[in-house]
């Protein structure tokens, strides 16, 4: 099955009253690409969602409780490692939310799925950059009120990061002075990984 093929396969297993219907959504659309890189990488979930199984299956008995017992084998998954870029972003974002379980789980798999080639909203399974931005609004507000110019999420991010840590991510002193400001401020066009969902509905 591919992503979109597993997206279609989780929706119907959500327990409503336990999860608001957008947070389903993106936790579903996460988990399908997911496991789908998975299979084409030949690794673990672990490994693509960037958390371990006991956190994965505690996810799913929450939200999706009719699939516990498909994905009971991930259980034993270890915590994955993490290289620093990722563990700076993970702390991040978690330093961005309320401190509850779920908010942090969506911190943690964002951290690892940013680590991907694509846009971001891509390789999170969304179907547009906006869906992205309801997510920094809905559960990393103090990040998204500071992305006032709009920069596209995974720059803005890694820049927050490099600010952190105290070096600059590039030699201009404003965006608006960059010879690639399209880099950072440009469309973020493309191809949904749930396409095939999306122009069924």
């Amino acid at each position: 099955m591919g992503a979109a093929d597993l997206y279609a396969w989780l929706m119907p297993a959500v327990r409503g009253e336990l999860c608001n219907g957008f947070d389903a959504h993106v936790l579903a659309s996460i988990v399908a690409v997911g496991l789908t890189d998975a299979h084409e990488r030949g690794c673990m979930p672990s490994e693509t969602l960037g958390i371990g199984g006991v956190r994965l299956c505690g996810m799913i008995d929450e939200v999706f409780p009719a699939l516990r017992t498909v994905f009971s084998k991930f259980e034993t998954l270890a915590e994955p490692d993490m290289a620093e870029d990722e563990t700076c972003l993970r702390d991040l974002l978690r330093r961005a939310t309320a401190g509850a379980e779920r908010d942090l789980l969506l911190a943690d798999m964002v951290a690892r799925r940013a680590m991907a080639p694509n846009h971001l909203w891509q390789d999170l399974g969304l179907r547009s950059r906006r869906e992205l931005s309801w997510i920094m609004e809905r559960h990393f507000e103090p990040l998204a009120l500071r992305n006032t110019a709009d920069m596209k999420w995974k720059k803005f991010l890694f820049r927050m990061i490099c600010r952190d840590e105290g070096y600059r991510l590039c030699s201009v002193p404003v965006c608006s002075e960059c010879d690639d400001f399209d880099h950072c401020f440009g469309d973020e066009t493309g191809e949904s990984r749930m396409a095939r969902v999306r122009n069924a509905q």
